[in-house]
Protein backbone atom coordinates (compact mmCIF):
# COMPACT_ATOMS: atom_id res chain seq x y z
CA UNK A 1 0.00 0.00 0.00
CA UNK A 2 0.92 2.90 -0.80
CA UNK A 3 0.23 7.04 0.20
CA UNK A 4 2.36 9.94 -0.72
CA UNK A 5 1.51 13.69 0.97
CA UNK A 6 3.43 16.88 -0.88
CA UNK A 7 3.61 20.31 0.54
CA UNK A 8 5.16 23.25 -1.65
CA UNK A 9 6.73 26.38 0.39
CA UNK A 10 9.02 29.52 0.11
CA UNK A 11 12.35 30.25 1.48
CA UNK A 12 11.11 31.79 4.53
CA UNK A 13 8.28 29.11 4.86
CA UNK A 14 9.97 25.53 3.50
CA UNK A 15 8.38 22.45 2.51
CA UNK A 16 10.87 20.86 4.43
CA UNK A 17 8.89 21.94 7.70
CA UNK A 18 6.73 18.79 6.73
CA UNK A 19 9.91 17.01 8.26
CA UNK A 20 8.69 18.90 11.85
CA UNK A 21 4.99 18.06 11.45
CA UNK A 22 5.67 14.07 10.82
CA UNK A 23 8.42 13.82 13.16
CA UNK A 24 10.39 12.39 10.49
CA UNK A 25 13.49 13.18 9.02
CA UNK A 26 13.48 14.14 5.84
CA UNK A 27 17.20 12.90 4.84
CA UNK A 28 16.35 9.04 6.71
CA UNK A 29 14.31 5.96 5.52
CA UNK A 30 12.84 4.24 8.36
CA UNK A 31 10.46 1.40 9.22
CA UNK A 32 8.26 0.65 11.71
CA UNK A 33 6.54 -3.04 12.60
CA UNK A 34 2.99 -3.13 12.52
CA UNK A 35 0.70 -6.14 13.49
CA UNK A 36 0.69 -7.10 9.51
CA UNK A 37 3.93 -5.90 7.87
CA UNK A 38 6.40 -3.55 7.64
CA UNK A 39 5.39 0.70 7.26
CA UNK A 40 8.67 2.60 5.58
CA UNK A 41 8.25 6.33 5.75
CA UNK A 42 10.92 7.83 3.22
CA UNK A 43 11.24 11.47 1.11
CA UNK A 44 11.53 10.76 -2.44
CA UNK A 45 11.87 14.69 -2.57
CA UNK A 46 12.93 17.36 -0.13
CA UNK A 47 13.35 20.57 -1.17
CA UNK A 48 12.40 24.18 0.38
CA UNK A 49 10.18 24.60 -1.98
CA UNK A 50 8.76 21.20 -2.84
CA UNK A 51 8.59 18.41 -0.15
CA UNK A 52 7.07 14.92 -0.80
CA UNK A 53 6.58 12.51 2.27
CA UNK A 54 6.09 8.61 1.12
CA UNK A 55 4.26 5.98 3.41
CA UNK A 56 4.69 2.22 2.28
CA UNK A 57 3.06 -0.47 3.88
CA UNK A 58 4.39 -3.60 3.11
CA UNK A 59 1.85 -6.02 4.05
CA UNK A 60 2.70 -9.78 5.24
CA UNK A 61 0.13 -11.92 3.43
CA UNK A 62 0.74 -14.52 5.57
CA UNK A 63 -0.09 -12.77 9.30
CA UNK A 64 -2.77 -11.26 7.42
CA UNK A 65 -4.42 -14.72 7.27
CA UNK A 66 -3.22 -16.78 10.27
CA UNK A 67 -4.58 -13.69 12.57
CA UNK A 68 -7.92 -14.15 12.03
CA UNK A 69 -10.24 -15.21 9.56
CA UNK A 70 -13.97 -13.54 8.65
CA UNK A 71 -15.03 -10.25 10.62
CA UNK A 72 -13.88 -11.94 13.92
CA UNK A 73 -11.41 -10.94 16.19
CA UNK A 74 -8.63 -9.48 13.65
CA UNK A 75 -9.62 -11.07 10.53
CA UNK A 76 -9.76 -9.60 7.08
CA UNK A 77 -13.23 -10.30 5.36
CA UNK A 78 -11.46 -10.65 1.83
CA UNK A 79 -8.45 -12.63 3.05
CA UNK A 80 -11.17 -15.24 4.77
CA UNK A 81 -12.67 -15.46 1.43
CA UNK A 82 -9.39 -15.21 -0.74
CA UNK A 83 -6.79 -16.32 1.84
CA UNK A 84 -3.45 -15.49 0.25
CA UNK A 85 -4.45 -14.12 -3.02
CA UNK A 86 -6.62 -10.88 -2.33
CA UNK A 87 -6.02 -7.63 -2.95
CA UNK A 88 -5.20 -6.81 0.97
CA UNK A 89 -1.61 -6.20 0.59
CA UNK A 90 -1.99 -3.55 -2.40
CA UNK A 91 -5.21 -1.23 -1.83
CA UNK A 92 -5.79 1.41 0.56
CA UNK A 93 -7.84 0.08 3.01
CA UNK A 94 -8.25 -0.02 7.17
CA UNK A 95 -4.26 -1.65 7.64
CA UNK A 96 -3.30 1.94 5.75
CA UNK A 97 -4.98 3.51 8.46
CA UNK A 98 -4.19 2.16 10.85
CA UNK A 99 -0.89 2.51 9.77
CA UNK A 100 -0.70 6.25 9.49
CA UNK A 101 -2.23 6.45 13.53
CA UNK A 102 0.57 4.43 14.75
CA UNK A 103 3.54 6.12 12.13
CA UNK A 104 2.22 9.47 12.52
CA UNK A 105 0.29 9.68 15.62
CA UNK A 106 1.70 13.07 17.06
CA UNK A 107 1.16 14.92 13.74
CA UNK A 108 -2.32 13.45 13.66
CA UNK A 109 -2.83 15.32 16.87
CA UNK A 110 -1.48 18.20 16.22
CA UNK A 111 1.94 18.28 18.05
CA UNK A 112 5.03 19.50 17.61
CA UNK A 113 6.87 20.26 20.37
CA UNK A 114 10.37 21.31 18.13
CA UNK A 115 8.06 23.83 15.97
CA UNK A 116 4.49 24.42 17.88
CA UNK A 117 3.69 27.41 15.65
CA UNK A 118 3.22 24.76 12.66
CA UNK A 119 0.42 22.23 13.41
CA UNK A 120 -2.26 25.18 13.64
CA UNK A 121 -0.95 26.26 10.30
CA UNK A 122 -3.04 25.62 6.62
CA UNK A 123 -0.75 25.02 4.20
CA UNK A 124 -0.67 23.63 0.69
CA UNK A 125 -1.49 19.90 0.54
CA UNK A 126 -1.57 17.22 -1.95
CA UNK A 127 -2.55 13.70 -0.98
CA UNK A 128 -1.93 10.56 -3.49
CA UNK A 129 -3.26 7.31 -3.27
CA UNK A 130 -2.63 5.00 -6.44
CA UNK A 131 -4.67 2.46 -5.61
CA UNK A 132 -7.99 2.85 -3.60
CA UNK A 133 -11.17 1.04 -3.33
CA UNK A 134 -14.09 2.71 -3.39
CA UNK A 135 -17.22 0.93 -2.67
CA UNK A 136 -19.49 3.88 -4.42
CA UNK A 137 -17.26 5.04 -7.78
CA UNK A 138 -15.52 8.04 -7.83
CA UNK A 139 -19.06 9.77 -7.16
CA UNK A 140 -19.04 8.43 -3.42
CA UNK A 141 -15.20 9.57 -3.54
CA UNK A 142 -16.09 13.18 -4.29
CA UNK A 143 -19.19 13.60 -1.87
CA UNK A 144 -16.82 12.49 0.90
CA UNK A 145 -13.75 14.42 0.37
CA UNK A 146 -15.38 17.55 -1.30
CA UNK A 147 -17.47 19.06 1.76
CA UNK A 148 -14.01 18.63 3.85
CA UNK A 149 -12.61 21.53 1.29
CA UNK A 150 -10.89 19.21 -0.48
CA UNK A 151 -9.78 19.33 -4.82
CA UNK A 152 -10.91 15.67 -5.58
CA UNK A 153 -9.53 13.87 -8.96
CA UNK A 154 -10.77 10.33 -8.67
CA UNK A 155 -9.83 8.35 -11.93
CA UNK A 156 -11.07 4.64 -12.39
CA UNK A 157 -8.55 1.82 -12.62
CA UNK A 158 -9.44 0.13 -15.68
CA UNK A 159 -10.16 -3.70 -15.11
CA UNK A 160 -7.37 -4.36 -17.90
CA UNK A 161 -5.75 -1.64 -19.55
CA UNK A 162 -5.61 -4.49 -22.61
CA UNK A 163 -9.23 -5.27 -22.80
CA UNK A 164 -11.54 -1.61 -22.22
CA UNK A 165 -14.32 -3.30 -22.72
CA UNK A 166 -14.38 -5.35 -19.82
CA UNK A 167 -15.09 -1.56 -18.01
CA UNK A 168 -13.37 -0.62 -14.51
CA UNK A 169 -12.71 -2.12 -11.62
CA UNK A 170 -14.11 -0.93 -7.79
CA UNK A 171 -10.57 1.11 -7.58
CA UNK A 172 -9.65 4.80 -8.00
CA UNK A 173 -6.58 6.38 -8.20
CA UNK A 174 -7.26 9.06 -5.84
CA UNK A 175 -5.09 12.76 -5.31
CA UNK A 176 -6.54 14.93 -3.44
CA UNK A 177 -5.79 18.60 -3.50
CA UNK A 178 -6.47 21.66 -0.63
CA UNK A 179 -4.86 24.99 0.35
CA UNK A 180 -6.94 25.42 3.69
CA UNK A 181 -6.36 22.45 5.82
CA UNK A 182 -3.64 21.63 7.89
CA UNK A 183 -1.91 18.19 8.07
CA UNK A 184 -3.84 17.13 11.42
CA UNK A 185 -6.96 17.84 9.67
CA UNK A 186 -5.93 15.81 6.13
CA UNK A 187 -4.59 12.91 8.19
CA UNK A 188 -7.93 12.63 10.10
CA UNK A 189 -10.08 12.56 7.26
CA UNK A 190 -7.81 10.08 5.59
CA UNK A 191 -7.77 7.68 8.74
CA UNK A 192 -11.48 7.02 8.80
CA UNK A 193 -12.77 8.03 5.05
CA UNK A 194 -10.05 5.25 3.54
CA UNK A 195 -11.74 2.34 5.56
CA UNK A 196 -15.29 3.95 4.89
CA UNK A 197 -14.28 4.00 0.94
CA UNK A 198 -12.99 0.38 0.80
CA UNK A 199 -16.01 -0.50 3.21
CA UNK A 200 -14.21 -3.32 5.03
CA UNK A 201 -12.12 -3.78 8.14
CA UNK A 202 -9.23 -5.90 8.94
CA UNK A 203 -10.16 -6.01 12.38
CA UNK A 204 -13.13 -6.35 15.10
CA UNK A 205 -15.48 -3.52 15.57
CA UNK A 206 -14.86 -2.99 19.04
CA UNK A 207 -17.66 -0.27 21.08
CA UNK A 208 -14.56 1.80 21.87
CA UNK A 209 -14.19 1.98 18.01
CA UNK A 210 -16.82 5.09 18.46
CA UNK A 211 -15.01 7.11 21.35
CA UNK A 212 -11.94 6.62 18.33
CA UNK A 213 -14.37 7.70 15.48
CA UNK A 214 -15.95 10.54 17.77
CA UNK A 215 -12.12 11.68 18.31
CA UNK A 216 -10.90 11.85 14.86
CA UNK A 217 -14.29 13.34 13.45
CA UNK A 218 -13.96 16.07 16.15
CA UNK A 219 -14.39 19.35 14.17
CA UNK A 220 -15.60 17.70 11.05
CA UNK A 221 -18.15 14.81 11.03
CA UNK A 222 -21.07 16.36 12.65
CA UNK A 223 -21.87 18.46 9.66
CA UNK A 224 -20.84 16.42 6.60
CA UNK A 225 -23.81 15.46 4.58
CA UNK A 226 -22.58 12.03 4.48
CA UNK A 227 -22.34 11.52 8.10
CA UNK A 228 -24.77 8.70 8.52
CA UNK A 229 -23.11 6.43 5.72
CA UNK A 230 -19.81 7.61 7.05
CA UNK A 231 -20.67 6.43 10.67
CA UNK A 232 -22.53 3.34 9.16
CA UNK A 233 -19.14 2.30 7.29
CA UNK A 234 -16.84 2.66 9.80
CA UNK A 235 -18.55 1.01 12.03
CA UNK A 236 -18.62 -2.39 9.94
CA UNK A 237 -22.42 -1.52 10.03
CA UNK A 238 -22.98 -2.78 13.66
CA UNK A 239 -26.12 -0.82 14.11
CA UNK A 240 -26.44 -0.78 17.69
CA UNK A 241 -22.57 1.10 16.95
CA UNK A 242 -24.05 2.76 14.61
CA UNK A 243 -26.96 4.31 17.12
CA UNK A 244 -25.02 5.31 19.54
CA UNK A 245 -22.40 6.98 17.13
CA UNK A 246 -25.40 9.30 15.43
CA UNK A 247 -26.63 10.15 18.71
CA UNK A 248 -23.66 11.61 20.32
CA UNK A 249 -23.16 13.40 16.81
CA UNK A 250 -26.30 15.17 17.02
CA UNK A 251 -25.70 15.95 20.60
CA UNK A 252 -22.60 17.82 19.64
CA UNK A 253 -24.31 19.47 16.40
CA UNK A 254 -27.02 20.79 18.97
CA UNK A 255 -23.99 21.90 21.03
CA UNK A 256 -22.50 23.98 18.07
CA UNK A 257 -26.17 25.57 17.43
CA UNK A 258 -26.83 26.81 20.94
CA UNK A 259 -22.80 27.67 21.58
CA UNK A 260 -23.08 25.85 24.23
CA UNK A 261 -21.51 22.77 25.80
CA UNK A 262 -22.23 19.28 24.94
CA UNK A 263 -22.11 17.94 28.29
CA UNK A 264 -25.29 20.99 29.20
CA UNK A 265 -27.61 19.38 26.44
CA UNK A 266 -26.56 16.16 27.44
CA UNK A 267 -27.94 16.68 30.91
CA UNK A 268 -30.98 18.34 29.68
CA UNK A 269 -32.14 15.23 27.81
CA UNK A 270 -30.86 12.98 30.69
CA UNK A 271 -33.36 15.28 33.04
CA UNK A 272 -36.14 14.97 30.46
CA UNK A 273 -36.19 11.24 29.98
CA UNK A 274 -34.94 10.28 33.51
CA UNK A 275 -38.51 9.41 34.82
CA UNK A 276 -39.24 7.69 31.70
CA UNK A 277 -39.69 3.89 32.58
CA UNK A 278 -39.40 1.77 29.56
CA UNK A 279 -41.13 -1.16 29.91
CA UNK A 280 -39.22 -4.62 30.39
CA UNK A 281 -39.77 -6.94 27.15
CA UNK A 282 -41.62 -9.95 27.71
CA UNK A 283 -38.34 -12.26 27.07
CA UNK A 284 -36.91 -10.72 29.56
CA UNK A 285 -39.37 -11.24 32.21
CA UNK A 286 -39.76 -14.79 31.22
CA UNK A 287 -36.70 -15.44 31.33
CA UNK A 288 -36.54 -13.72 35.01
CA UNK A 289 -39.40 -16.01 35.80
CA UNK A 290 -37.56 -19.43 34.71
CA UNK A 291 -34.91 -18.22 37.02
CA UNK A 292 -36.30 -17.44 40.47
CA UNK A 293 -38.64 -20.82 39.38
CA UNK A 294 -35.55 -22.47 38.96
CA UNK A 295 -33.39 -21.21 42.09
CA UNK A 296 -36.44 -21.51 43.97
CA UNK A 297 -36.31 -25.72 43.04
CA UNK A 298 -32.99 -25.92 44.04
CA UNK A 299 -31.74 -27.03 40.53
CA UNK A 300 -27.88 -26.65 40.01
CA UNK A 301 -27.76 -28.99 36.57
CA UNK A 302 -30.35 -27.60 34.00
CA UNK A 303 -31.56 -28.65 30.61
CA UNK A 304 -32.27 -25.52 28.10
CA UNK A 305 -34.44 -27.90 25.88
CA UNK A 306 -35.24 -26.35 22.52
CA UNK A 307 -32.69 -23.54 23.13
CA UNK A 308 -32.93 -21.70 19.86
CA UNK A 309 -30.18 -18.99 19.74
CA UNK A 310 -29.03 -19.43 23.28
CA UNK A 311 -30.27 -16.04 25.49
CA UNK A 312 -31.46 -18.45 27.79
CA UNK A 313 -28.11 -20.09 28.41
CA UNK A 314 -26.70 -17.25 28.27
CA UNK A 315 -28.24 -15.81 31.59
CA UNK A 316 -28.17 -18.95 33.41
CA UNK A 317 -24.20 -18.75 32.90
CA UNK A 318 -24.10 -15.32 34.91
CA UNK A 319 -25.60 -16.91 38.29
CA UNK A 320 -22.59 -19.48 39.95
CA UNK A 321 -25.58 -21.22 41.27
CA UNK A 322 -25.98 -23.12 38.34
CA UNK A 323 -22.92 -25.69 37.85
CA UNK A 324 -24.08 -27.27 34.54
CA UNK A 325 -26.26 -26.03 31.42
CA UNK A 326 -26.78 -28.06 28.46
CA UNK A 327 -28.65 -26.48 25.20
CA UNK A 328 -30.50 -29.09 23.55
CA UNK A 329 -31.49 -27.58 19.88
CA UNK A 330 -32.82 -29.76 16.67
CA UNK A 331 -31.22 -26.57 14.24
CA UNK A 332 -27.45 -26.60 13.66
CA UNK A 333 -27.84 -22.90 12.87
CA UNK A 334 -29.72 -22.12 15.58
CA UNK A 335 -26.67 -23.90 17.81
CA UNK A 336 -23.95 -21.91 15.70
CA UNK A 337 -25.72 -18.71 16.59
CA UNK A 338 -25.76 -19.29 19.99
CA UNK A 339 -22.28 -20.48 20.13
CA UNK A 340 -21.25 -17.52 18.46
CA UNK A 341 -23.18 -15.44 21.37
CA UNK A 342 -21.95 -17.16 24.18
CA UNK A 343 -17.98 -16.78 22.70
CA UNK A 344 -17.46 -20.29 23.30
CA UNK A 345 -13.93 -20.25 21.08
CA UNK A 346 -13.01 -17.46 23.61
CA UNK A 347 -14.73 -18.78 27.09
CA UNK A 348 -12.55 -19.44 29.90
CA UNK A 349 -11.32 -22.85 30.82
CA UNK A 350 -13.57 -22.94 33.90
CA UNK A 351 -16.87 -21.21 32.74
CA UNK A 352 -16.34 -23.36 29.66
CA UNK A 353 -16.72 -26.46 31.84
CA UNK A 354 -20.16 -25.49 33.27
CA UNK A 355 -21.69 -25.27 29.61
CA UNK A 356 -22.27 -27.66 26.52
CA UNK A 357 -24.54 -27.94 23.28
CA UNK A 358 -25.55 -30.13 21.17
CA UNK A 359 -27.88 -31.15 18.26
CA UNK A 360 -31.10 -33.85 19.60
CA UNK A 361 -34.65 -33.68 19.16
CA UNK A 362 -37.36 -33.83 21.67
CA UNK A 363 -39.70 -36.21 19.61
CA UNK A 364 -37.29 -39.28 20.59
CA UNK A 365 -36.02 -40.50 23.92
CA UNK A 366 -32.02 -39.60 24.62
CA UNK A 367 -29.67 -41.28 27.40
CA UNK A 368 -27.83 -37.73 27.52
CA UNK A 369 -30.90 -35.88 28.92
CA UNK A 370 -31.36 -38.45 32.10
CA UNK A 371 -30.09 -36.92 35.39
CA UNK A 372 -30.47 -33.55 35.72
CA UNK A 373 -32.29 -31.56 38.11
CA UNK A 374 -34.08 -29.85 36.49
CA UNK A 375 -35.07 -28.99 32.53
CA UNK A 376 -37.32 -25.99 30.65
CA UNK A 377 -39.18 -26.16 27.68
CA UNK A 378 -39.66 -22.07 27.08
CA UNK A 379 -41.79 -21.35 24.00
CA UNK A 380 -41.37 -24.72 22.81
CA UNK A 381 -44.38 -26.87 22.52
CA UNK A 382 -46.22 -24.69 20.92
CA UNK A 383 -44.27 -24.80 17.59
CA UNK A 384 -45.12 -28.60 17.22
CA UNK A 385 -47.81 -30.21 15.81
CA UNK A 386 -50.22 -31.72 18.14
CA UNK A 387 -50.40 -35.10 16.99
CA UNK A 388 -46.21 -34.94 18.22
CA UNK A 389 -46.64 -33.58 21.77
CA UNK A 390 -47.48 -36.87 23.00
CA UNK A 391 -43.41 -37.90 21.90
CA UNK A 392 -42.03 -35.11 23.48
CA UNK A 393 -44.01 -35.93 26.64
CA UNK A 394 -42.44 -39.40 26.67
CA UNK A 395 -39.06 -38.21 25.74
CA UNK A 396 -38.71 -35.36 28.16
CA UNK A 397 -41.37 -36.38 31.58
CA UNK A 398 -41.21 -40.50 31.00
CA UNK A 399 -37.62 -40.78 30.07
CA UNK A 400 -35.49 -37.98 31.02
CA UNK A 401 -37.48 -37.64 34.43
CA UNK A 402 -36.04 -34.57 35.84
CA UNK A 403 -36.67 -33.26 39.20
CA UNK A 404 -38.51 -30.31 37.89
CA UNK A 405 -39.59 -29.19 34.44
CA UNK A 406 -40.87 -25.96 33.85
CA UNK A 407 -42.68 -25.18 30.32
CA UNK A 408 -43.66 -21.95 29.37
CA UNK A 409 -46.05 -21.13 26.15
CA UNK A 410 -48.38 -17.95 24.95
CA UNK A 411 -51.43 -17.55 26.44
CA UNK A 412 -53.88 -16.82 23.58
CA UNK A 413 -55.99 -14.68 25.26
CA UNK A 414 -53.70 -12.07 25.67
CA UNK A 415 -53.74 -11.96 21.87
CA UNK A 416 -56.40 -9.46 22.05
CA UNK A 417 -53.77 -6.93 23.84
CA UNK A 418 -51.54 -6.42 20.88
CA UNK A 419 -52.27 -3.89 19.11
CA UNK A 420 -50.14 -4.81 15.62
CA UNK A 421 -51.61 -8.62 15.76
CA UNK A 422 -54.73 -9.51 13.60
CA UNK A 423 -57.49 -10.83 14.65
CA UNK A 424 -57.42 -15.09 14.22
CA UNK A 425 -53.43 -14.63 14.19
CA UNK A 426 -50.99 -16.46 16.08
CA UNK A 427 -47.67 -14.56 17.31
CA UNK A 428 -45.39 -16.26 15.03
CA UNK A 429 -45.32 -18.23 12.23
CA UNK A 430 -43.83 -21.05 12.71
CA UNK A 431 -47.10 -21.71 15.93
CA UNK A 432 -48.57 -24.85 15.02
CA UNK A 433 -51.11 -23.67 18.44
CA UNK A 434 -51.18 -21.00 21.16
CA UNK A 435 -53.39 -22.33 23.95
CA UNK A 436 -55.96 -20.32 26.31
CA UNK A 437 -55.80 -20.91 30.11
CA UNK A 438 -57.62 -23.79 30.34
CA UNK A 439 -56.63 -25.64 27.50
CA UNK A 440 -52.95 -25.43 29.10
CA UNK A 441 -53.88 -26.40 32.53
CA UNK A 442 -55.75 -28.95 30.88
CA UNK A 443 -52.76 -30.71 29.12
CA UNK A 444 -50.19 -29.58 31.89
CA UNK A 445 -52.47 -31.43 34.91
CA UNK A 446 -53.02 -34.81 32.33
CA UNK A 447 -48.91 -34.93 31.81
CA UNK A 448 -48.55 -34.46 35.65
CA UNK A 449 -50.61 -37.15 36.49
CA UNK A 450 -49.56 -39.61 33.78
CA UNK A 451 -45.78 -39.37 34.76
CA UNK A 452 -45.97 -38.73 38.78
CA UNK A 453 -45.41 -34.82 39.06
CA UNK A 454 -47.16 -32.29 40.65
CA UNK A 455 -47.88 -28.60 38.61
CA UNK A 456 -48.39 -25.40 39.80
CA UNK A 457 -48.96 -22.51 37.71
CA UNK A 458 -46.93 -19.09 37.23
CA UNK A 459 -48.37 -15.78 35.82
CA UNK A 460 -45.37 -14.16 33.53
CA UNK A 461 -46.06 -10.39 32.56
CA UNK A 462 -48.52 -7.92 33.18
CA UNK A 463 -51.61 -10.35 34.48
CA UNK A 464 -54.62 -9.20 32.45
CA UNK A 465 -57.78 -9.37 35.03
CA UNK A 466 -60.06 -10.26 31.72
CA UNK A 467 -57.44 -12.27 29.79
CA UNK A 468 -54.52 -13.05 32.41
CA UNK A 469 -50.62 -12.98 31.15
CA UNK A 470 -49.10 -12.93 27.76
CA UNK A 471 -47.20 -16.21 28.94
CA UNK A 472 -48.44 -18.73 31.29
CA UNK A 473 -45.82 -21.09 33.09
CA UNK A 474 -46.40 -24.69 34.59
CA UNK A 475 -43.63 -25.51 37.07
CA UNK A 476 -43.93 -29.20 37.22
CA UNK A 477 -41.88 -30.91 40.20
CA UNK A 478 -41.94 -34.97 40.54
CA UNK A 479 -43.51 -36.46 43.52
CA UNK A 480 -42.36 -38.87 45.99
CA UNK A 481 -40.88 -42.38 44.45
CA UNK A 482 -43.38 -44.04 45.56
CA UNK A 483 -45.83 -41.80 43.82
CA UNK A 484 -43.85 -41.71 40.84
CA UNK A 485 -43.58 -45.55 40.13
CA UNK A 486 -47.37 -46.07 40.57
CA UNK A 487 -47.92 -43.49 37.96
Amino acid sequence: MFLTITTTGTPERPATDLGYLLHKHPDKAQAFSTSYGTAHVLYPEAESGRCTAALLLEVDAVALVRRGKGKGRGGAPDAALAQYVNDRPYAASSLLAVALSSVFSSAMKGVCNARPELPGRARPLRVEVPALPARGGPDLVRKLFEPLGWTVTAAPVPLDTEFPDWGDSRYVSLVLESDALTLAEALRHLYVLLPVLDDAKHYWVAPDEVDKLLRVGEGWLPGHPEQRLITSRYLSRRWSLTRQATERLELVRLAETDDSEVEEIDNAVEAETETEEKPTPLAVQRREAIVTALRQSGAARVLDLGCGQGQLVQTLLKDPAFTEIVGVDVSMRALTIASRRLKLDRMGERQASRVRLFQGSLAYTDVRLKGYDAAVLSEVIEHLDLPRLPALEYAVFGSARPRTVLVTTPNVEYNVRWESLPAGHVRHGDHRFEWTRAEFRAWAEAVAERHGYGVEFVAVGPDDPEVGPPTQMAVFTQTSPKEAKAA
